[in-house]
C-alpha cells in the first residue's frame, strides 16, 4: 500500500474534527472522497501531506510513518493540487509547472535543461503544452487548473493528492479535467481526490470514502453512492439511475429530485 491511515484522529489545536479514520490506497488506485463542508475533508488532507500532525493514530506512505519523513521527501512523493487560483504575478505557464520541481533543487540552484524537459512533458501529458509560454494569470479557469496538475505532476509523485479540482469550474471544463484525471489513474497514478459531485465517483473511481456526521465509509462507488447514503449526508432526496455511453457501457448518475 501506498498510503495507509491507521486509526488516526485529525483536528486543529485542541479541537477534533475526525476519529478512528483507518484506510489504505494501494498502488495505481483511485480514491474518491465525499462529503458536505465542514466535515474534515480538507483537515484530512493536510494532515496525508504534512501540514497537521495526528492526534493519534498513524499516516503511512510506502510502509513509513510521516511523522519520519522530512518535509523536501514528502514533497517527492506526494502531488498536491489545490482549488484553481491566480497568483499576484503574472508568470509563464512553463515557470509555473516548472515550480513543482523545487524539491528537487538545491537551495540555490536553478531549473536545469532536464527540469525544463520535466515540465514541458507533464503539460504535453495533459495536452496542455501549447500553453506553455502564455501568462498563467490570463488564461481560463479549466487551463489554469490543468497547469497546476502539471506543475504536480513535475514533482514526479508517486501519489497525486487533489482538493475539489473541478471547483469553479464550467460543465465542459469539469469533464476535460475529471478526464485527464481518470487517465492518469488508468496509466497507473495514484490518485486521492475530494468532490461534491457523486458523479465524479461514478465517473473515475475505484473507490470511495464517504465522510458524514454518522462517521466514516469506505468502499466501491456502487457500495457507497446510494440512495440512503446520499441523503443521510446531503440532505435531499436523490434518484440512482442507469444510463449507456456511447460505446454501450452501462454508466451511474445521481439525480437529486424535487421534495
Amino acid at each position: 500500500m501506498i498510503l495507509e491511515i491507521k486509526d488516526a484522529s485529525f483536528g486543529y489545536g485542541k479541537k477534533t474534527v475526525l476519529r478512528n479514520i483507518s484506510f489504505q490506497v494501494g498502488f495505481g488506485e483511485f480514491l474518491c472522497l465525499l462529503g458536505p463542508n465542514g466535515v474534515g475533508k480538507t483537515t484530512l488532507f493536510k494532515s496525508i501531506l504534512g501540514f497537521l500532525a495526528v492526534k493519534s493514530g498513524e499516516i503511512m506512505l510506502n510502509g513509513q510513518g510521516i511523522n519520519q519523513w522530512s518535509k523536501p521527501r514528502l514533497a517527492k512523493v506526494v502531488g498536491y493540487v489545490p482549488q484553481a487560483h491566480t497568483p499576484p504575478f503574472p508568470y509563464t505557464v512553463l515557470d509555473v509547472v516548472l515550480m513543482g520541481r523545487i524539491a528537487h533543487l538545491g537551495s540555490f540552484s536553478s531549473p536545469s535543461r532536464e527540469d525544463v524537459k520535466i515540465a514541458e512533458e507533464s503539460l504535453d501529458k495533459l495536452g496542455a503544452y501549447f500553453l506553455k509560454d502564455m501568462t498563467y494569470t490570463e488564461i481560463s479557469g479549466g487551463e489554469r487548473q490543468m497547469v497546476l496538475i502539471a506543475r504536480a505532476l513535475t514533482q514526479r509523485p508517486q501519489i497525486l493528492i487533489l482538493d475539489e479540482p473541478t471547483s469553479n469550474l464550467d460543465y465542459g471544463n469539469q469533464v476535460r479535467v475529471l478526464l485527464q484525471i481518470k487517465k492518469l489513474s488508468d496509466e497507473g497514478m495514484t490518485v486521492v481526490m475530494t468532490s461534491h459531485y457523486p458523479d465524479h465517483a461514478f465517473l473515475c473511481t475505484s473507490k470511495v470514502a464517504l465522510l458524514n456526521k454518522k462517521g466514516f465509509e469506505i468502499g466501491t462507488a456502487d457500495e457507497i453512492i446510494t440512495e440512503k447514503n446520499m441523503k443521510d449526508t446531503y440532505g435531499i432526496n436523490v434518484r440512482i439511475t442507469r444510463l449507456a455511453d456511447n460505446h454501450g457501457a452501462d454508466i451511474k448518475r445521481c439525480v437529486a429530485l424535487a421534495n
